[in-house]
């Protein structure tokens, strides 16, 4: 018979959130998420890091504004390890120096400099990292197989686009996709991210609460054909101003924030037929990866034991 697991919650959730300074926490269990743990120790790094990484003031109002979000993503890299644990995934080493240079402006030995100063632990944020690499390649192999485009699909879809003989837009976008619980905290979920896209800018919120894998890009997409986009995305996106943000859209266990950086117009006797069939499959492969991956980390959060100290 399979385990049951049980989701304890409290009211009063965090005690180290009445605190007013770090300096003033003893390190302590704060939550256990299954075998794992999450302390002090560890929500003090991520907040700290976050603001490091995002050039933003290490003061009281940014720590606080950063706990309870920070915590739950200690929950959330939690849940992923354990996943991780059941199966033999690797990440790439290349695409981890690729993140850490892009984020560093190519002076990862300065980013370490950063850390050791700020009295961080680097190697905390790195396995996070190392952890986030892994879970885009589980799920890769896990549903992958699930992924099922019609080519013959994609070949109506190019057919219909030359035939319009009109010119067709390209969208440049960003993107923060957040887990929900589907319940009146939502409200108080939506309302948080869109105070951080106010105050601090939609990248740095990408970069701090995205779970999508843009987030190792600021949340950024590039650019995207409007023929590769499902057309509830483009009704949205259609209709924005270049710099605004969308309003929160909501998917099966996410919200999406959608940003409209730039648009340009193509003449379609410009257009790169090959490179805009394989823009058509990837954009629907990978706006399958990202629901298969949120649905199953959502699940595995509904499904594990969670016992806030």
């Amino acid at each position: 018979m399979k385990k049951k697991f049980k989701i304890i919650l409290y009211v009063l959730i965090f005690s180290f959130l009445m605190n007013n300074s770090f300096a003033l926490m003893e390190n302590k269990i704060i939550v256990r998420v299954e075998n794992k743990i999450i302390t002090t120790y560890e929500v003090k790094n991520k907040v700290l890091s976050s603001l490091i990484l995002t050039d933003q003031a290490i003061n009281q109002d940014n720590i606080n504004k950063l706990k309870k979000q920070s915590l739950e993503s200690l929950i959330q890299l939690k849940l992923k390890r354990n996943e991780l644990s059941k199966h033999n995934i690797n990440y790439d080493a290349a695409q981890m120096n690729l993140y850490l240079n892009q984020i560093s402006s190519n002076d990862i030995i300065g980013l370490k400099k950063k850390f050791m100063e700020s009295n961080l632990d680097y190697e905390l944020f790195y396995k996070e990292i190392e952890t986030q690499l892994k879970w885009q390649r589980l799920i890769f192999k896990l549903y992958s197989n699930k992924i099922d485009i019609n080519e013959n699909d994609i070949n109506s879809e190019l057919q219909a686009i030359l035939k319009e003989k009109e010119n067709i837009y390209e969208f440049k976008i960003s993107e923060i996709e957040i887990l929900i619980n589907n319940n009146i905290k939502d409200n108080k979920i939506i309302d948080n991210i869109k105070n951080e896209i106010k105050t601090q800018g939609f990248e740095d919120a990408a970069m701090k609460f995205s779970i999508s894998t843009s987030s190792s890009n600021k949340g950024d997409i590039g650019w995207v054909n409007e023929k590769s986009l499902s057309k509830d995305i483009y009704d949205i996106i259609s209709i924005m101003k270049i710099d605004t943000v969308s309003e929160p859209i909501k998917r099966l266990n996410s919200i999406l924030f959608l940003k409209l950086v730039d648009k340009r117009q193509i003449k379609l006797n410009k257009i790169d037929i090959t490179n805009l069939k394989k823009k058509l499959l990837d954009s629907k492969k990978n706006e399958l990866f990202n629901l298969y991956s949120s649905s199953h980390l959502s699940k595995l959060k509904n499904s594990s034991f969670i016992d806030y100290k």
